[in-house]
């Protein structure tokens, strides 16, 4: 029997939900990955970094390459343009192979990078979203960025925007709303460790854990 499963964690900036994802990982004894897929997909393909830190979550309709008729950038090439060979596309189609082939390996929590729809034909998974009122947001933002509350309402304004098109783009769903994921929930009625124990239950009900 598959016991292997993987929890996607869909996120609004300042909602506490890379800190849920990695608590919830510890307390579950499972793998964690948010940006340290970056470091995967580059060491996996041998393309520079660079391009996968550019292109994080971000969505495009451009092509400025491809994945074939054009010489790669690899890893010690040295530090190469972005845009100069890749479209954004291509380098999601990698992420997604690494993203898929973790999932087959052993149970993992995944931030973000569009993973409950790459995993939308693994029957074992659990899509979250975790959101918070922007006020929370902002407070969050200060104290872990120590910025001005302008500079932290801009920060999410335009990070969510982002995630929310990237999202979009590739999934064809829409970024948090309630249909698209099995549970979403509000950091800020709870607090972080205990929204990590209502997650953790419920990952553990629904997978029969």
């Amino acid at each position: 029997m598959n016991n292997k499963y993987a929890v996607n964690i869909g996120r609004q900036l300042g909602s506490g939900g890379r800190e849920i994802g990695a608590k919830l990982a510890m307390q579950l004894g499972i793998a964690f990955y948010d940006k340290e897929l970056i470091n995967i997909a580059s060491q996996e393909s041998g393309l520079c970094k660079e391009f996968f830190e550019n292109a994080d979550e971000k969505a495009t309709q451009s092509i400025i390459g491809g994945l074939f008729g054009m010489r790669f950038p690899f890893i010690n090439d040295g530090t190469v343009p972005y845009n100069s060979c890749l479209s954004n596309d291509a380098l999601f189609k990698i992420q997604s192979d690494v993203i898929r082939e973790l999932a087959e390996e052993k149970s993992c929590i995944f931030v973000g990078r569009c993973a409950d729809y790459i995993l939308r034909d693994n029957l074992r998974c659990v899509n979250i979203f975790i959101s918070a009122p922007k006020e929370d947001r902002i407070k969050r933002l200060c104290l872990k960025m120590d910025i001005k509350p302008e500079e932290a309402e801009d920060l999410i304004n335009k990070t969510d925007r982002k995630r929310a098109s990237y999202y979009n783009y590739y999934s064809y769903k829409t970024w948090g709303a309630a249909s698209t994921y099995h549970l979403c929930i509000d950091s800020s009625v709870l607090g972080v460790d205990e929204t990590v124990a209502f997650i953790k239950l419920f990952i553990q009900k629904k997978q029969g854990l």
